[in-house]
């Protein structure tokens, strides 16, 4: 009886099925012009772009549409597409390195591909096959792969982006989006060698906020960070700190994640130090170099791989850190160095703090890194370029 009257009550109905990202169904259109890449010297980053990009449509009837790679070029958007009204963007950032012997590889982009997925599903535009895109991302590298110079430190930067599109006005989930990818040679982050940056802990303006969107890599996280960056640059620092709550708690950099060394108070044994970052609480965003940094310093920790030339008794803390924290550590001596975390400068470090009107000083080496970031960088753009064997480096 139960069954009969669920039956009449819940007919089974089909829903429509609305087609995966496909990448056999990829077309590729060859630019017939292409242009000859400029020398590497003369890159800057984000202003040159190579022969081709990779488009993929979608809508809400059919699912994603056909993939196709074909010149890079404008795109075609309606004035009243949401994207230009109410922000629903995202984009990852990713690299391709050439090695010595010319082979190309991604750097763990299964995690490029996993926070595009949280990064759409957070401002409701679609979701993909993580897979399925990073076959097509390769095949589009593939085509274009000539464009990584092959001058050491320079590489491949890729943005792979997702926008609504959706033709009409109104706040809510559009009928319509654009996946698209784009590829830009880059050079090193530091082409002359390591430079300390200083940054300034801004209390004025916030980044994000519990339950906000700073975990997620999203168009409006970052245009509201300009104005306070030209208020640091007028102040003669680098880029902001994002200090959080009334105990200004350390969250973010503009473009990375930043790292304490330390010696703690609680220990005794003077060789101990301890490696501290803010934990990935919803306001920080789950950085791909963090996780390798973090990854890194705990095998060594564990014994599992030991970095040369890198303390023997390392501690690992994602916890809190204060301001205040911070500048008892510097003033005691305690503090051994800071640096950021990031795809663009993979380890950039810091020289000195602005707070409240005075500066707290951090020590640097000789070369600008300090005694843990230097072996972690050595071992982690060892296995980027592939001068050191790694899983987190794919083939293209």
């Amino acid at each position: 009886m139960t069954g009969e009257l669920m039956s009449v009550l819940s007919p089974h109905r089909r829903r429509p099925q609305l087609s995966p990202l496909e990448p056999s169904r990829l077309e590729i259109t060859r630019n017939t012009a292409p242009a000859t890449p400029p020398p590497s010297q003369t890159l800057v980053f984000g202003h040159t772009f190579t022969d081709h990009m990779l488009t993929i449509p979608w809508d809400a009837v059919s699912g994603w549409g056909t993939p196709q790679i074909k010149p890079y070029g404008p795109l075609q958007l309606e004035p009243s597409a949401t994207v230009l009204h109410y922000a629903q963007t995202l984009f990852e950032g990713m690299k391709a390195y050439r090695d010595e012997a010319g082979n190309v590889t991604l750097f763990r982009p299964d995690m490029n591909m996993k926070r595009m997925n949280n990064s759409a599903r957070r401002i409701a535009l679609p979701t993909f096959n993580g897979d399925a895109l990073l076959d097509l991302i390769k095949q589009l590298v593939r085509i274009d792969k000539h464009w990584i110079p092959k001058e050491p430190g320079h590489s491949l930067y890729v943005r792979p982006t997702l926008i609504g599109n959706q033709k009409a006005i109104g706040v809510g989930p559009p009928n319509e989006a654009l996946l698209f990818v784009i590829l830009s040679p880059v050079g090193p982050y530091y082409p002359s060698g390591f430079k300390p940056v200083a940054l300034y802990g801004t209390t004025e303006f916030v980044r994000a906020a519990p339950g906000g969107t700073g975990a997620f890599k999203l168009g409006v996280n970052y245009a509201p960070g300009v104005l306070p960056q030209k208020s640091a640059a007028a102040l003669g620092y680098s880029q902001n700190l994002w200090l959080h709550g009334p105990e200004h708690h350390l969250t973010e950099v503009t473009e990375v994640r930043p790292f304490r060394c330390w010696t703690p108070r609680r220990l005794t044994v003077s060789a101990a130090t301890e490696l501290v970052t803010p934990p990935l609480d919803g306001m920080i965003l789950p950085g791909v170099t963090r996780d390798s940094v973090l990854a890194l310093a705990r095998e060594h920790a564990s014994g599992k791989k030991r970095l040369p030339n890198l303390a023997d008794k390392l501690i690992i803390s994602e916890r809190g850190v204060t301001m205040k924290e911070v500048k008892a550590a510097a003033a005691a001596g305690r503090l051994v160095e800071m640096f950021g975390a990031g795809t663009a400068a993979v380890i950039s470090p810091v020289d000195r703090i602005g707070y409240m009107g005075e500066d707290v000083h951090i020590p640097t080496g000789e070369d600008g890194m300090g005694p843990v970031s230097r072996p972690i960088w050595t071992e982690l753009v060892g296995r980027q370029w592939g001068a050191i064997a790694s899983e987190w480096s794919v083939p293209v």
